[in-house]
Parts: C-alpha cells; sequence; structure tokens
C-alpha cells in the first residue's frame, strides 16, 4: 500500500472514531448536564468536522499529477489544516460563552461518576488515536495527518483535565468548578487552535522549514563527496507529503554531461535514503570557475589555478543563496 492509500485508510478510522467518541460525550452530557462535559462534547463536533474534512483533504491530495496540478494535490492539506484549526478556535469561544453564562445561571449537577467515567474512556481512545496519526503523519511528511493527530491529543489532555475538575466537583460540590474547568480548557482549545493554523498558513506561503533544512545540511556535510564543489540556491517546498528540492550543485567543469549526470544521482540516492521516496529532487548542475580552486578539495585535478585554501562547511545559510560559494577577500 502506497502512503497516500495509508494516510487515507488511517484518516477514514480517525472520522469513524471521532464520530462515536463525540456521541459518548453527549450522552455523557446528558446524563449530568455538566457544562465542562458539554465542552468536551463541542469539541468533539469539532473532531467530526475535521476528521471528514481531513479525509477529503488526504483523498484530493493522493491523487495523481494532472496538467492543471503539474506539483501534485498536496496544498490541499494546508488549506484543511487551516479550517480545522479555525473550527477550533470556534468551538473555544463558544465553550466559554457557555462557561460564562453557567456562572450566573448554573445548571444542576447529576450522576456525575458515570460521566467523569464515559469521558475518561473517551481520552484513552483518542489518545491511542491522535499517536498514530502523528506517528504516520510525520513518517510521510502528511501536515493534515499531524494536525488531526495533535488535535486528538490535545483533546485528551483537554478530557483528562475536565475530569479531574469534575472530580474536585464531585468531591467538594462547588457547582462553580465546572464553570472554571470549563473556561480553562477552552483557553487551551485556543492556542491548540493558533498553532493549527499557524502551521497551515507557513505551509501555503511555501515559509522555509529550518528543521527541515538543517537536517538536510547535516546530511549532506557528513555525506559530502570531492566532486560536490558547492551547493547553492538549495529551496524546499512542501505539497502534502510530498517534499520538493530545488538546488544548483557545483561540479569541475570539464565533466561531461554524464559525469555531471552521475553526481546528481548520487545526490538523490543520498536524499531519498535518509528522507524517502516523496522527495522530488531536481538538481541542476553549474561548472566550477577559476575562484572555486580555493574552496576545491579534489586531488586529481590538473587544470587547478590555484592552490586549495579552505573548506567550506555548507550552513543553511549559505546554501540558500543563489550563487556559487568562494572565500571573502578583505
Amino acid at each position: 500500500m502506497n502512503t497516500a492509500n495509508q494516510n487515507f485508510k488511517i484518516q477514514k478510522y480517525i472520522a469513524f472514531v471521532s464520530i462515536a467518541l463525540f456521541l459518548i460525550k453527549i450522552a455523557a452530557w446528558y446524563i449530568t448536564h455538566s457544562v465542562a462535559i458539554l465542552t468536551d462534547a463541542l469539541e468533539s463536533i469539532v473532531n467530526v468536522v475535521a476528521g471528514l474534512i481531513g479525509l477529503y483533504s488526504l483523498y484530493l491530495s493522493g491523487k495523481p499529477k494532472d496538467s492543471d496540478h503539474p506539483y501534485g494535490h498536496g496544498k490541499v492539506e494546508f488549506l484543511s489544516a487551516a479550517i480545522e484549526g479555525t473550527l477550533i478556535g470556534i468551538a473555544g469561544v463558544l465553550i466559554i460563552k457557555e462557561a460564562v453564562m453557567n456562572l450566573y445561571q448554573p445548571h444542576e449537577i447529576h450522576r456525575l461518576d458515570y460521566g467523569i467515567l464515559l469521558v475518561l474512556f473517551t481520552a484513552v481512545i483518542n489518545f491511542i488515536a491522535g499517536r498514530i496519526c502523528v506517528v504516520q503523519g510525520e513518517k510521510s511528511n502528511s501536515l493534515a495527518l499531524i494536525a488531526s493527530g495533535k488535535h486528538l491529543i490535545a483533546d485528551t489532555y483537554t478530557t483528562a483535565g475536565i475530569s479531574f475538575g469534575l472530580t474536585l466537583l464531585y468531591f467538594t460540590k462547588i457547582v462553580w468548578l465546572d464553570s472554571v474547568v470549563a473556561i480553562l480548557f477552552a483557553c487551551i482549545i485556543l492556542y491548540t487552535s493558533y498553532k493549527i493554523i499557524r502551521s497551515s498558513v507557513a505551509g501555503i506561503m511555501d515559509e522555509a522549514d529550518e528543521e527541515l533544512i538543517n537536517k538536510m545540511v547535516l546530511l549532506l556535510n557528513k555525506n559530502r563527496k570531492t566532486n560536490w564543489i558547492d551547493l547553492h540556491n538549495l529551496r524546499i517546498i512542501k505539497y502534502g507529503s510530498t517534499i520538493h528540492v530545488d538546488c544548483h550543485l557545483t561540479v569541475p567543469w570539464f565533466f561531461n554531461v554524464h559525469e555531471a549526470h552521475r553526481e546528481i544521482d548520487d545526490l538523490s540516492i543520498l536524499v531519498k535514503e535518509h528522507f524517502g521516496n516523496s522527495v522530488e529532487l531536481f538538481v541542476h548542475s553549474d561548472g566550477c570557475l577559476d575562484f572555486s580552486c580555493s574552496i576545491c578539495e579534489k586531488q586529481d585535478c590538473n587544470v587547478r589555478r590555484h592552490p586549495f585554501e579552505k573548506k567550506i562547511e555548507w550552513s543553511m545559510q549559505n546554501i540558500s543563496t543563489d550563487k556559487k560559494h568562494q572565500l571573502t577577500t578583505n
């Protein structure tokens, strides 16, 4: 099973689980009339909607490239995550509104022990489902799956915290604790909303992924070949689970087309071995110039113009600039 199909299959299970857990939380709220449990149930509505949106986005992102979408349909995952984050934020605002109203007109709470057990059960299921989503999402670079997983895990912590607050309420009989617990965890929900929206906007705007670039720089420095005189103009763009990498590789100017392409193949194999086949690598080969001699470690060069002086370590800064590397002169 390919990565896209596996992501889609997992998201189908998540959508089904979200619906089942939502019904359990609604039952817990109906039994208890607790606004804190209603908080959890409202947040689960978002889980259901987000699960279905995530499912559709993974279906689209898994479609093959076509003439209208030459880079594929993966960008839809960023849009899906943005919608999910927005829905989470709306749920947080509605929860705070309901909790504040409950402070002034508190509801009578019934059978709180049954309600606590039901929501704790949903917390365990949510955590397991969330971890599966995050692990698979990180493995396949799927923002939609990661967003769903983080949302479910955040929901787990929210539910656990709400259960703790309801346990205090159960033993102390302090009625206003119900609303205070709801407001506290609504703020956590709003923060989760912000983080998901921030990640999705970064993807839509093709913001540089510094962590990913640094990992690639470390890999290239560790496995650098002497014929790779410099690597520059490196850019990474994410299209859902696909990582598109552009760069320029400087090789000795006297290499023929086949020799230069062999170096590009070696570079491509190295990157895909460590980042998976979801990487699309487009490498433009450049020939070295006279000033390249001072940073070139190639020993068997019969046309060297200048002696080797210093090796330039590749970094996120110099690997991203659109010019060949050279030693700076005062």
